[in-house]
Parts: C-alpha cells; sequence; structure tokens
C-alpha cells in the first residue's frame, strides 16, 4: 500500500453506548448515516433531560459510559436485532434480557443497577434512540475511523501494547502513516463503491484510559498525546456522501 491507499481491518457497531461492540464481515453505508444499529440504545443514569420527541446530543456523562465507568468493559454484550435479544456475559454469568418488551427493559435494568453499584446516580433507565438518532459523541450521522498505524503510535509513546478497541471505532484501516488521518478533514476516502467525507478529527477522552479485556484504567493516553503531540486527537469522524456496502478487507482509497 501506498500513503494513499490502505485498507479496511475491522468493521464494527456498538448497539449499547457504553458497552461492547460486534465485528461485522459488511455493512450497508447510507448517506448521512451511521452504520445501521450503532449506538441505537443507551442507558440512562439517573434523569438525562433526553427528550425522544425532540432528540439532540447531550453530555456522554449523562448516560452509562467508558468515560466514568470503566467497569462497563468486563462486559461481553451482543444484540440480536431480528429477535429484540440483548446478551451479557460477565464472569460465569450468562444473561439474556428481550428489549423489546417492557418486562425484559426492566430486569435489564435492576440487573445493571445492581452491577454498576455505587456508580448508579439513580434509576438507570434503557433508552432507543428514536429514528433518524443515534447515541453517538457527535450529533452528526457519521462513521468513526481509526487508523492502526497512530495506534502503534501510541503504544510507543505509552511503552506498553495498546488496543485499537479502546478508540471505538466503526472502521479500523491500516496501510497509512501514523497520524496521517488526522489531515484529512475536508477531504474524501473511497471503499468500494462508498465515498466519505472526513469531517472532523475525534478528541479522546478518558474512556481510553480502560483496558478493554481488563476493565481497568491503566494508561493516561489523552494526557500523553497532549503532551508529547499538543492534543488529544486520535482518529477521524466521516460522513458518507454515496451510499453503498461496506467489506472488510476492502481498499481504502485517499480521494
Amino acid at each position: 500500500m501506498n500513503e494513499s491507499t490502505g485498507r479496511v481491518t475491522a468493521i464494527r457497531r456498538f448497539p449499547v453506548k457504553g458497552l461492547s461492540p460486534e465485528d461485522l464481515a459488511s455493512a450497508p453505508a447510507e448517506v448521512g448515516r451511521p452504520i445501521v444499529g450503532d449506538r441505537a440504545f443507551a442507558v440512562e443514569n439517573g434523569p438525562s433531560g433526553f427528550d425522544p420527541a425532540k432528540p439532540s446530543k447531550i453530555p456522554k456523562t449523562r448516560f452509562l459510559c467508558l468515560m466514568r465507568n470503566a467497569r462497563l468493559a468486563a462486559l461481553s454484550t451482543r444484540y440480536d436485532a431480528g429477535a429484540g435479544l440483548l446478551s451479557i456475559r460477565q464472569a460465569s454469568e450468562d444473561l439474556s434480557f428481550d428489549l423489546w418488551s417492557e418486562d425484559g427493559r426492566a430486569e435489564l435494568e435492576a440487573w445493571l443497577t445492581g452491577f454498576m453499584g455505587e456508580e448508579a446516580r439513580g434509576p438507570l433507565r434503557l433508552l432507543p434512540a428514536p429514528e433518524g438518532h443515534t447515541f453517538s459523541d457527535t450529533a452528526r450521522g457519521v462513521l468513526s475511523i481509526i487508523n492502526r498505524a497512530s495506534v502503534g503510535a501510541i503504544g510507543e509513546m505509552m511503552d506498553a501494547p495498546v488496543d485499537p478497541l479502546r478508540f471505538r471505532g466503526n472502521l479500523e484501516i491500516e496501510g497509512f502513516a501514523p497520524w496521517q488521518e488526522l489531515d484529512w478533514v475536508g477531504r474524501t476516502l473511497r471503499i468500494g463503491e462508498v465515498e466519505l467525507r472526513v469531517v472532523q478529527r475525534t478528541v479522546r477522552c478518558a474512556a481510553v484510559e480502560v483496558d478493554p479485556a481488563t476493565a481497568r484504567r491503566d494508561l493516561p493516553i489523552p494526557a500523553r498525546l497532549q503532551k508529547r503531540l499538543g492534543h488529544a486527537d486520535c482518529g477521524v469522524y466521516a460522513e458518507v456522501v454515496s451510499p453503498g456496502r461496506l467489506e472488510a478487507g476492502a481498499v481504502v482509497t485517499l480521494v
């Protein structure tokens, strides 16, 4: 690969904000929309002020999120959108909750309340995203893209291996130079028939301090980035401008 081409190494969605990802072999890409099913739910941690009749972006800290709730990384989850079932594995416990039923949602909320303990600031309530809305950290319908070379450079800064999953991207790509993606704002990426316009750099918060394998907050990545590079950016957000299907392993071309 040269500096203008690379490839997709992973496609992921995060059905419930703050919980674990699902790997996808492929996914439809729709104009101005995130990956279907990404951040389709969030768990309100005490009254959030979210109005489903007038959905808008509100601070992530009003929901369960890794920025404040590292213990969430100990949960392995999977959502069956066709059946409405959320499965959770925690230690030796395997659980399943029917998100289409009021009783199933209440059972999930009660279980999460016990699991979160003192980090539950009030009633925990599962919120589904209204049509056209996503509980992403940005109000725009975008995909987050992670350059694996940049993650590798962070590992060298930290003198420790860094799992790309810390950065919770929808697309992981390789074949580009470290930090090259930060200069792509305003430019277009082509992945098969899909075209995406890069709209902004991704500023990293304390969520990336959490090891997705151990649920421990062990690496001060944003602070180290700020000290070494003068910013805490890693990865970019991109908006689909020409639809199609994203495929794992597909060539990524910087137009």
